[in-house]
């Protein structure tokens, strides 16, 4: 095993720096793992483009890789062993709060970074921090003890099992948040890999109709999204979305809306509230809005809708994730458009911000190609 781990370190908004580290020697309940495949998502673009965590960072929090070196507790603590290959959460939990007994270490404050100066999570830690190698745009990553980790199944590979986060999300937000079940009608708006994820884990369930709408760039991730299930894609730019669901629901409107736009403002929020069912509808939103001005309390409220905020993923969407990715159902390979290697990561992350090829979905850095 090399003695230096080489890594792309952001050190600024927007820069990107190759440094070196040292193989750090890991305790008995401690291992490395060897990445294969890190993922990139929207939340990477807006975290490399405005950074809310001190630099220096080794980014990259939807890891793949085989454990190369594990001490003996990681390894019965655990239950793994050196040469397993795993999908990693970002998530760092403490496993001794009430968020963690309960099984949702996603609410952990020891992984929480916008509380927690302190905390610990794939991808948004200080390089600076023992052992350094946090993030997966490396080519070795630290795994503590209390890393969370899931065993890839056998003839998933690497490159599949990189679109195991998103898959998760949608697994998530959709089932366990949203409630969509068999005979549902849904709304997914915005053909990216969480909406089309989302599509994926619909039909799973069972949805009776599922319509997906993007804009006139998205139009061959509509097409993917027929290809994954969607019974109606709708071109908001080019036709009045609302008039099209109404028409396509024979006026009752939808079960369930699930926004997967992130950063494009309340439009699309108001148009799931108006195109949910008359009464008892759910509206789960993704991403971040810093003000909503006139927001239709009073229509919401008439309607009694339930509006659910998307917030990560649980230890059981991750394993049906990946129990998904091993059937062969979909075509999920579609999903994974693009790779690039460890010195073209700000390519990489561009490239998810729209800067190129326009039909990029997921895009993921292999570090020791």
């Amino acid at each position: 095993m090399a003695e230096q781990v080489v890594a792309a370190v952001r050190t600024a908004p927007g820069t990107t720096e190759f440094r070196e580290y040292p193989m750090p020697d890991i305790p008995d309940d401690g291992a490395l793992l060897k990445v294969e495949v890190a993922g990139i998502c929207g939340t990477d673009v807006k975290m490399y483009g405005k950074p809310v965590i001190k630099d220096p960072v080794i980014m990259g929090h939807e890891n793949v890789g085989v454990i190369a070196r594990a001490g003996r507790t990681f390894r019965e603590r655990q239950g793994l062993a050196e040469g397993d290959r795993v999908f990693v959460e970002h998530y760092v939990p403490c496993r001794r709060c009430e968020w963690c007994h309960l099984g949702e270490y996603r609410h952990c404050e020891a992984t929480d970074w916008r509380t927690n100066p302190d905390a610990r999570r794939y991808g948004y830690t200080s390089a600076e921090n023992p052992y350094h190698l946090w993030g997966g745009f490396a080519q070795y990553m630290y795994l503590p003890w209390n890393a969370v980790l899931h065993r890839v199944p056998d003839g998933v590979s690497a490159e599949r099992a990189g679109i195991a986060t998103p898959m998760s999300n949608g697994i998530e937000w959709a089932l366990f948040d949203a409630g969509v079940g068999y005979d549902s009608a849904v709304l997914i708006q915005g053909p990216g890999q969480q909406g089309l994820a989302q599509t994926v884990a619909c039909k799973q369930a069972g949805a009776s109709r599922i319509i997906v709408t993007g804009t006139t760039r998205d139009a061959a991730r509509l097409e993917l999204a027929r290809t994954l299930g969607a019974d109606h894609v709708i071109d908001v730019q080019a036709h009045d979305p609302l008039e099209q669901i109404m028409d396509i629901t024979g006026g009752k409107g939808v079960d369930v809306v699930l926004d997967c736009t992130s950063g494009a403002g309340v439009t699309p929020v108001l148009l799931g509230i108006d195109a949910l069912k008359r009464r008892a509808g759910t509206l789960l939103i993704q991403g971040e809005m810093a003000a909503f001005p006139d927001f239709p309390v009073k229509k919401v409220t008439e309607k009694a809708i339930t509006i659910k905020s998307a917030r990560g993923h649980s230890y059981r969407s991750c394993e049906l994730a990946l129990a998904q990715l091993a059937s062969d159902r979909f075509p999920l390979d579609l999903l994974t458009t693009h790779t690039f290697g460890l010195h073209d990561v700000d390519s990489a992350v561009r490239t998810v911000a729209g800067q190129g090829d326009p039909d990029a979905i997921h895009v993921s850095v292999l570090p020791n190609a």
